[in-house]
């Protein structure tokens, strides 16, 4: 949580942990609120737009692009300007001071579930990825084999997964293989 007002952070802590939210660091600037969050690795990080040495714009901006945690701006500035300039470095959820309990609690709950939901979206298409790589691999192996031994397509892809099964390794692993030793 960074804010450069004390009395603000001291009153947004006191909510937090009302409602069963652990605080685990506090700062008064951007590069400090950084700096935190790559050492603590919170679930969330709460920045005020305006504060010293490095604004909360710009620090979200690291914090998203990094993936060091989701950012909730909270914050008195309520242009579209701001608005704008949070969206597009990866902020979560934007408060506008003064704020209520119940406002805040919400806002904090959304911007979890949407970096749950992120991640989730991160690590189905990073699944996604390796298996197109491990298609495209095998079929190249599978041209190779074709080409230099006369077999069929399915002859070829049958020596491929038997040797991943003899060597107890991938498939993936195999194609990479032949590829670099027969190529």
């Amino acid at each position: 949580m960074a804010d450069d007002e004390p009395i603000t952070l001291l009153d947004i802590k006191e909510i937090l942990t009302e409602e069963g939210f652990m605080v685990i660091g506090e700062c008064e600037d951007g590069v400090s609120a950084v700096n935190l969050a790559k050492v603590l690795k919170p679930d969330l990080v709460i920045l005020d737009i305006k504060m010293p040495i490095m604004n909360g714009i710009d620090a979200a901006k690291i914090l998203s692009q990094e993936r060091i945690a989701p950012v909730l701006l909270l914050t008195a500035y309520s242009s579209d300007e701001f608005i704008n300039q949070a969206g597009a470095a990866g902020v979560l959820a934007y408060l506008v001071k003064p704020v209520t309990k119940n406002s805040l609690i919400a806002a904090c709950k959304i911007a979890l579930k949407r970096a749950e939901e992120f991640n989730v979206l991160r690590n189905e298409n990073l699944s996604l990825q390796d298996a197109l790589e491990t298609r495209k691999l095998i079929e190249r192996a599978k041209g190779i084999l074709e080409k230099k031994y006369l077999l069929s397509e399915e002859k070829a892809f049958n020596k491929i997964r038997q040797i991943s099964m003899e060597k107890c390794k991938s498939m993936k692993e195999v194609a990479k293989a032949i590829i670099l030793s027969l190529s």
